[in-house]
């Protein structure tokens, strides 16, 4: 949540997965405001995560020129999102069951 936020992401959310979904225990959510601010933050998640936990991305989808990342830590999938993607996909509310953690404007 702090990797997103240290790069300006909006509206970032955590979502607890573990009772609704075999595939991941936490869903982390945020938006960039531009395709080179959606690149900047998952790029920046993608560094520090390796760097602070050691921790590599099993993979990574989508591009930022298209709206919309995935970056795929095992039990946590981060989705980076420009704002009319994200509200196209509308992941909170297809997982309107999930409990959100935290959420950060």
């Amino acid at each position: 949540m702090d990797l997103a936020s240290d790069i300006k992401g909006e509206n970032i959310v955590l979502m607890d997965m573990r009772q609704v979904s075999p595939i991941a225990d936490y869903f982390v959510i945020v938006t960039g405001t531009s395709e080179r601010q959606l690149k900047a933050i998952v790029d920046h998640i993608a560094e520090e995560v390796k760097k602070q936990y050691h921790i590599t991305a099993w993979r990574t989808e989508g591009e930022a020129q298209n709206g919309w990342v995935l970056i795929d830590f095992g039990d946590i999938v981060v989705h980076g999102f420009l704002p009319e993607k994200r509200t196209y996909y509308d992941l909170e509310g297809l997982w309107h069951n999930a409990p959100v953690v935290v959420h950060m404007q």
